[in-house]
């Protein structure tokens, strides 16, 4: 693969003499932690399927990192080759990173609910060599679906199945194996060690400007992006870490995944969100930072106050994906005593701008937090002028974290000469620098922390023989942020419920997350003169629809 990460070397000396760049690696990071502490705990790991628990020293992690580099090396796995893997947040995901890591291999997380559609275009796009998923995740079969697929993947060269058997066992090609005691294993695991400038993680976007945009990034760009959070919020090798969102998402990856081992603490990894089994965990590791999107933030307030068990270890609960309802804030500082921090980030980036543990509770609810350090953000017009403080524009950002680019698609890498990065949202920024977006140019709907492709579920709908005209749009929900509403024009003497929907999008292989929970049916859509789809119309028309007096 040839990684064209454009957008990394016309910064690196600036990030080098401002001190964000490093220059060095998750393997720098171990091996230190190895050095420094090589018998503390390093990473738990809960199964939820069977209530199974893997634990790993940091002595142990690397022996098996370098275990699972070499027999990735067997394969034919070499510098520049992208392993993709499908796996919930179990150990394995973690290793597998570490050990693409120690031999140069690049990482492609994704999401374990994507499904044939999605997965044909990433792993065709990131040219994947190697596949890595679980037999079984959810009483999905995800080892059937990539053995339907595999005809259509000529790059994919092994697929290996987590409880799989024969050629396909993870188990029997990478872990089982004492790979790190060969001869040549020492050589292996220091020929091809990446630089900090190297691409290590390749991320897809959601498509939210049609097909997905693969994100590369480097050590450098993730590197810079961790320390400052790690900063800003007193992190330290003392925290110990609850990771329930999926570290398919650069929400887990960088803080899940990552940052415990650059910090030499400890974490915890819960592969299904259940919040009596997270209240029980915080108490029985004693968890003192976790994040994710307001439904778990909800979800763990009410079972803690429910059940009412505190949490005492836990200090703070930082919540992105949407925006924290003023009560919420107030329950979840009732119920679990911790700090909640709003932030708000994006694939390309990282997190962006968190609020200050420091801040007053009203902060969490009313803004989305300060820039990192590194980070410069400005509110444009149109034009690109800068608007004053308070007036809401398109939001444009330079960080040290920002990405390398997207793979194979450079003239859609979205940054000027000046290396102003346009984000594609609206926003708002305070007199006292505080950002708050206002919305999205981007045509996204945020369902619970995860963006739905509005473009590919509207595309698919015009391929319904039913359906003249289509349009997807977002309606608050108290749990989950948004959740998604299908206005359609059916053509002449047809009709379609909500039912045949749903049973059309499960038939063209649609990720169920991103089916629409509401239809409506329209004799004609909202347009301008010109034709176009008003869809802050449809957005009215629903709110009337869902108010109590309709």
């Amino acid at each position: 693969m040839e990684f064209d990460a454009v957008l990394i070397p016309p910064r690196r000396a600036r990030n080098l003499q401002a001190g964000h760049w490093r220059d060095q690696t998750i393997n720098d990071a171990l091996d230190q932690a190895v050095r420094e502490r090589p018998q503390q705990l390093a990473l738990t790991a809960w199964r939820t399927e069977d209530d199974a628990v893997r634990r790993f020293s940091y002595a142990e992690l690397a022996r098996m990192a370098d275990r699972m580099a070499v027999g990735l090396h067997r394969l034919g796995v070499r510098r520049n080759d992208v392993v993709a893997c499908q796996l919930p947040n179990w150990w394995q995901f973690t290793l597998l990173y570490l050990a693409c890591a120690r031999i140069g291999a690049v990482l492609n997380p994704l999401m374990p609910i994507f499904r044939e559609r999605e997965l044909r275009f990433m792993l065709q796009h990131g040219e994947a060599k190697v596949m890595v998923v679980p037999q079984r995740f959810r009483n999905f079969d995800h080892a059937a679906m990539l053995r339907q697929l595999r005809p259509e993947l000529p790059q994919l060269q092994h697929l290996l199945v987590v409880g799989g058997t024969g050629a396909e066992s993870f188990e029997a090609a990478l872990t089982e194996p004492a790979w790190e005691e060969a001869e040549d294993a020492a050589a292996i695991l220091h020929a091809t060690r990446p630089t900090a400038d190297d691409v290590t993680q390749l991320m897809y976007t959601s498509g939210t400007t049609g097909e997905p945009k693969g994100v590369m990034h480097t050590a450098n760009t993730v590197s810079a992006n961790i320390w400052a959070y790690a900063e800003r919020l007193h992190l330290g090798a003392d925290d110990v870490v609850l990771m329930a969102s999926p570290m398919a998402h650069q929400t887990g990856f960088l803080y899940g995944l990552m940052m415990p081992v650059m910090l030499g603490a400890r974490v915890v990894l819960q592969d299904l969100w259940e919040p009596a089994k997270a209240a029980q965990i915080i108490r029985d590791e004693g968890v003192s930072f976790t994040m994710a999107s307001t439904p778990f933030l909800s979800d763990l307030a009410r079972v803690v106050a429910e059940s009412g068990q505190p949490v005492p270890t836990l200090k703070t609960f930082l919540c992105a994906g949407a925006p924290i309802p003023g009560p919420l804030v107030e329950q979840a500082r009732s119920a679990l005593g911790a700090k909640i921090v709003s932030a708000w980030g994006m694939t390309e980036n990282g997190a962006v701008t968190l609020i200050r543990p420091e801040d007053a509770d009203e902060r969490a609810v009313h803004t989305d937090g300060l820039p990192l350090p590194g980070v410069e953000i400005k509110v444009v017009d149109i034009d690109g002028r800068s608007l004053p403080a308070g007036t809401t524009g398109q939001l444009w950002l330079r960080a040290c974290s920002n990405f390398g680019g997207y793979l194979k698609r450079p003239h859609l890498n979205g940054t000027d000469a000046e290396d102003w990065f346009d984000t594609g949202d609206q926003a708002r920024i305070d007199a006292q620098g505080y950002l708050r977006i206002t919305g999205r140019s981007k045509d996204v709907i945020i369902r619970g922390g995860e963006n739905i492709p509005v473009l590919e579920v509207e595309t698919l709908l015009y391929k319904h023989p039913a359906v003249l005209q289509a349009a997807v749009v977002g309606f608050p929900d108290a749990r989950l942020g948004e959740r998604a509403c299908a206005f359609v024009v059916t053509r002449p003497g047809q009709q379609l419920v909500f039912d045949d929907m749903v049973a059309y999008f499960k038939a063209q292989q649609l990720t169920t997350q991103y089916i629409p929970e509401r239809l409506e049916v329209l004799p004609v859509m909202p347009a301008t003169p010109s034709g176009k789809i008003q869809k802050f119309r449809l957005r009215e028309q629903l709110v009337a629809l869902l108010s109590p007096s309709a």
